[in-house]
C-alpha cells in the first residue's frame, strides 16, 4: 500500500560502533508508562522492534483483584511482554502473579520507584524503599506463587536516604532474602515530598557512577539502567557497564529509535522496519479495533512521533490531533494526515 514512500527511512544507519553487543532477550526494555503505555501503545511500539521488552502501565493489586475491568488484556503482538504491579502485601501480589502468568505475561515487575502522592497513599513505589524487608517478602512470595521472572525497579535512594550504603543494603536484602536476581535502577533519588513526578524525573540529578559501582559489588544480579537515555548511542555506553537499559519517554515520543534497535543492540540483520510497513499494519488494528468500541483518538495519540525529524511530521502530528477525536472519526482521518507527509 505504502512501500514505495519514505524510502530515505528505510535504509539501515550506520552502527554506533564495530560489533553488535550480546544481550539477554528483551534487555533493551521501554520503561512502564501511567497512562501512556497501554495496549494500543504496546501494539505500535511493537511493530517497530521485535526485541524490546515492553512493559504495562503500573497496574495495582487492588485493581486486578477487586476492579471490575480487564487490566491484564493485551495482543499476542505484544511479546515479550511485562506486567508491572502496584502493592505491597505479599498475599495479594502472589495472587496477582498466579493471574498474570496464566495469562501469559513473560515477566513481572514490583513498582519501587514511583514517587506520586497516590501511589504513597496506597503504601507501594518509592517509598517502600524504607522497607527493604517488606520488598523482600513480596517478591519471595511472588517466586513462591509462580516461575515467571520477578523483578523490582527502583531508585537510588528517598529523601534523606540516599546514601550508596542505603541502596546497597536495599539491594542486598530484596536480593539475599527475597530472592530477586533483576533489577531496573533509576538513576535518580526520589523527593517523596516537595515535588511532582514529573519533577522527580527531571531535578534530581541522575548519578550513573553509583549504578555502575552497584554492578561491581554485586556481580551476581541483573541491573539495568533506567533515566536520560535518550539515544541508541547512550545505550551502548550504558550496556558497556551493566545488563541493560531501560528507555523511557524518548521512546515514546520518538518511537523511530526503537526501529534500530534490534539491528543495531541485538545484531539482528534486515530488521529495520519504515514507517510505510508500521502504517501497513496499524490501519487494520485500528479497523478491528474501532469496530470494537475504541476511540480512534485513543490509539492515534501513541503514534504521533513516528514521523519526527522527517518533512510533514508537524502536519501529521497537528491533523491526527484535531481530528481523530471527533465523534465517528475512522482511519480515513489517518489516511489523510498520511498526505501531510511529504516523498
Amino acid at each position: 500500500m505504502l512501500e514505495n514512500r519514505f524510502q530515505q527511512n528505510s535504509q539501515p544507519s550506520t552502527l554506533i560502533s564495530a560489533g553488535p553487543i550480546t544481550l539477554a532477550p528483551g534487555r533493551f526494555s521501554v520503561a512502564p508508562m501511567l497512562d501512556w503505555t497501554d495496549s494500543h501503545c504496546r501494539f505500535f511500539l511493537r511493530q517497530l522492534s521485535r526485541r524490546a521488552l515492553l512493559y504495562t502501565e503500573m497496574v495495582t493489586t487492588g485493581a486486578l483483584l477487586f476492579g471490575k475491568g480487564d487490566y491484564l488484556a493485551y495482543h499476542d503482538a505484544e511479546h515479550p511482554l511485562a506486567l508491572q504491579l502496584g502493592g505491597s502485601e505479599p498475599d495479594a501480589l502472589a495472587r496477582c502473579a498466579k493471574l498474570a502468568q496464566e495469562r501469559g505475561y513473560d515477566e513481572i515487575n514490583l513498582n519501587v520507584g514511583c514517587p506520586s502522592d497516590r501511589v504513597q497513599n496506597g503504601r507501594f513505589g518509592a517509598c517502600l524503599m524504607a522497607e527493604k524487608d517488606r520488598v523482600a517478602a513480596c517478591i519471595a512470595a511472588m517466586r513462591e506463587a509462580v516461575t515467571l521472572p520477578i523483578t523490582v525497579k527502583t531508585r537510588i535512594g528517598i529523601d534523606e536516604q540516599d546514601s550508596y550504603a542505603f541502596l546497597c543494603e536495599f539491594i542486598d536484602t530484596v536480593a539475599t532474602h527475597g530472592g530477586c536476581e533483576t533489577f531496573i535502577i533509576h538513576a535518580r533519588k526520589a523527593w517523596l515530598n516537595g515535588l511532582s513526578p514529573k519533577e522527580n524525573r527531571e531535578i534530581p540529578p541522575l548519578d550513573y557512577d553509583r549504578v555502575y559501582q552497584l554492578k561491581r559489588d554485586f556481580p551476581a544480579l541483573r541491573l539495568m539502567l533506567n533515566g536520560g537515555i535518550k539515544t541508541l548511542h547512550d545505550a551502548r555506553e550504558h550496556l558497556q557497564k551493566l545488563d541493560g537499559v531501560m528507555m523511557g519517554r524518548e521512546a515514546y515520543q520518538n518511537p523511530g529509535i526503537l526501529a534500530r534497535v534490534d539491528s543495531e543492540l541485538f545484531g539482528d540483520a534486515d530488521t529495520l522496519p519504515n514507517q510505510a510497513a508500521v502504517i501497513d499494519v496499524m490501519l487494520p488494528y485500528i479497523e478491528r479495533e474501532l469496530s470494537q468500541g475504541a476511540a480512534l483518538g485513543h490509539i492515534t495519540r501513541h503514534m504521533l512521533g513516528l514521523f519526527q525529524g522527517m518533512p510533514g511530521a508537524r502536519q501529521w502530528r497537528r491533523y491526527l490531533s484535531e481530528h481523530a477525536h471527533r465523534p465517528g472519526a475512522g482511519i480515513d482521518v489517518v489516511i489523510k494526515a498520511l498526505s501531510c507527509i511529504q516523498h
